[in-house]
């Protein structure tokens, strides 16, 4: 399977055959590939971290698809689901033939989730829901929904299907980032689910947190892939691009930029395998995931900069994929814990004073 024949177009188009992607995907077995059972493949962290490096090589939006799929709304599903929930789902979102979102930030509270709106009451037997969520991948395509509310018992989660009454999902457009993806805000409005819906495993912040950790950790893998195919291109680029008879790559200052990226590179995907090598041991902590993610996506983005400035007018263009990595690269820098945010994260590890407030 190869995107990148097409993944240009889908960008310019603004849309994604997400449908078709996701069966291709499933038939590789990377939706959920690091779960066990309910037709997920059970594979290493590493091994997970590789095939998301790959896939963000391709672009950001393909490797975003997975990773809410497996890594958010399958997580969700397989750690705090009922045995009920799982045999539904699982198997279905494992091949691809369902696809999930996960929704937890909302409009005005993004870095800021134990803030939430959206709320879940009792009525009778039943739950109901009403409010928003925003910035969802996949929303527009989703089957089934991973919903997070307040309730009176803290914040819990909701096994939401899409086709529920009062459930609507609008697409947003005009995105000049993660074009090749499917952006959403979520609306429910009296949404009315069985008592059953509800995760019985997830109580409170630490459920969803634990999902966007293990977002995340690909995040980590993934920016790599997209600074190598950037990097990849530029070297490439300057070898044939000549100047005052000569090939830009034979000036000293391209390159020293390529062998200063290069060094990052290699610097960051040492930082990832690391993170996995730790993960597979069950010995990771959530503050090494943010140091992973808060350097390689940030690393990743000034590369690609770096990488347009040496193809010049080119750069901008289309025919070459590193100004549509640099401008995924400018989400992926703030989704899933925003820089200040994974910064504030370390400082308090190493100091052990919170400094959020």
């Amino acid at each position: 399977m190869s995107i990148k024949p097409e993944v240009g177009d889908w960008f310019d188009a603004g849309s994604l055959p997400v449908r078709d992607l996701a069966r291709e995907l499933g038939e590789l077995g990377v939706l959920g590939m690091h779960l066990d059972g309910y037709g997920c493949a059970g594979t290493s962290a590493v091994a997970y971290g590789l095939a998301c490096t790959e896939l963000e090589a391709g672009d950001s939006g393909i490797r975003s698809l997975v990773s809410v799929q497996g890594s958010l709304a399958m997580f969700a599903i397989h750690h705090f689901g009922s045995e009920e929930h799982k045999q539904r789902w699982l198997p279905e979102m494992a091949a691809g033939r369902a696809i999930g979102c996960f929704g937890l930030t909302e409009a005005d509270f993004g870095s800021n989730p134990s803030g939430m709106r959206t709320r879940a009451r009792r009525d009778g037997d039943d739950w109901v829901l009403d409010g928003s969520k925003m910035w969802i991948t996949n929303g527009n395509v989703a089957d089934v929904a991973v919903v997070w509310a307040q309730t009176d018992d803290g914040i819990r989660g909701f096994v939401v299907p899409t086709d529920t009454p009062g459930f609507t999902a609008n697409e947003i457009h005009k995105k000049m980032s993660l074009r090749a993806s499917v952006t959403s805000e979520l609306v429910l409005q009296g949404v009315r689910l069985p008592a059953d819906a509800m995760l019985p495993g997830a109580k409170g912040l630490r459920g969803p947190l634990s999902c966007l950790n293990e977002a995340r950790f690909g995040i980590a893998f993934g920016t790599v892939g997209a600074a190598r195919d950037c990097l990849e291109t530029a070297i490439s680029y300057s070898i044939d691009r000549v100047q005052f008879d000569r090939p830009i790559a034979g000036y000293q200052l391209t390159q020293k930029k390529l062998a200063d990226m290069a060094l990052e590179v290699g610097k960051a995907m040492l930082l990832a395998l690391h993170l996995g090598r730790l993960k597979d041991q069950h010995a990771i902590t959530s503050e090494q995931v943010s140091l992973g993610k808060l350097n390689n996506a940030r690393e990743a983005l000034n590369i690609a900069r770096e990488c347009r400035g040496i193809l010049g007018g080119n750069g901008i263009t289309l025919e070459y994929p590193v100004i549509r990595h640099m401008n995924n690269l400018e989400s992926v820098y703030t989704y899933e814990g925003t820089n200040e945010m994974h910064t504030l994260v370390i400082g308090q590890a190493l100091t052990g004073l919170p400094a959020f407030r």
